[in-house]
């Protein structure tokens, strides 16, 4: 329950950001730096609170301290590839190995796990196609299944990875049916399952016309050529160039 005020006061609704509010260092005058996701930002992260929990011993508290395991004897095969795939250390792609085989004795996650995470995480909303769209978005190979190092690779990116790397994530999230654009209807529908995980108690409140401003607003600065879609170009180019996006990168935990 704590998990879920938190997100309530710190998102607002988008992977994003707002491009039509004024950047906090615009406001303050302050010059803008590249926010760095720190360890606790990282256990924040719903997979990461997933895996590790299962994890830690039997009896712990999940805390930092606790999470760190420093006696785990399980190791993915190809652990020092893995290493240099991600960002992640030996140490921490134990941790997370230990926890996802505890729960995924098969060694894959299938999308009905990332239903029932994301139901767990955001009980006052519906996250169901949330989480859908976010699993589609991990399976590369479009085989419904996820295995450890298709993970762990995925989310090397989404919390350590530079902000060019999240950007392009984020375009294949919103590029649904991943034909190498985005159209209205396809960001449209990711921000209203966002929207709809999120529930109706984030603050400020949200009106229901909000996930349709948000895209409008969006495609009127992305879409150079005016052509109805968004390439991969067209949308690093805008995100790049927009204070308030690049702000909002460090927020991307909050909704993965």
């Amino acid at each position: 329950m704590q998990r879920a005020k938190e997100m309530m006061k710190v998102s607002d609704g988008s992977l994003l950001g707002d491009p039509g509010r004024t950047p906090l260092s615009k406001k303050q005058g302050a010059k803008w730096q590249r926010p760095r996701l720190t360890r606790q930002a990282v256990m924040r992260c719903c997979l990461v609170k997933w895996i590790l929990s299962s994890a830690a011993p039997q009896g712990s508290d999940s805390s930092d301290s606790e999470l760190e395991l420093s006696m785990v004897r399980h190791q993915p095969e190809g652990l020092e590839q893995l290493q240099a795939q991600t960002k992640f250390t030996k140490m921490e792609l134990q941790s997370l190995y230990r926890g996802f085989k505890n729960e995924c004795p098969s060694g894959l996650v299938d999308e009905d796990t990332f239903k029932l995470i994301y139901a767990q995480f955001f009980p006052q909303g519906d996250a169901t196609t949330y989480a859908h769209f976010l699993f589609n978005a991990f399976d590369a190979d479009r085989n419904g299944a996820i295995c450890f190092e298709d993970f762990v690779v995925g989310l090397s990116i989404l919390l350590r990875g530079t902000v060019q790397e999240k950007l392009k994530w984020a375009f294949n999230l919103y590029d649904i049916n991943k034909d190498g654009y985005i159209t209205k209807e396809e960001m449209l529908a990711i921000m209203k399952s966002i929207y709809d995980m999120m529930g109706r108690h984030t603050y400020p409140l949200l009106r229901e016309d909000a996930p349709l401003e948000h895209v409008e607003r969006f495609f009127q600065k992305m879409d150079r050529n005016q052509d109805g879609v968004v390439t991969i170009d067209e949308f690093l180019e805008t995100c790049q160039k927009d204070e308030n996006i690049m702000n909002s990168m460090q927020l991307f935990e909050n909704v993965i």
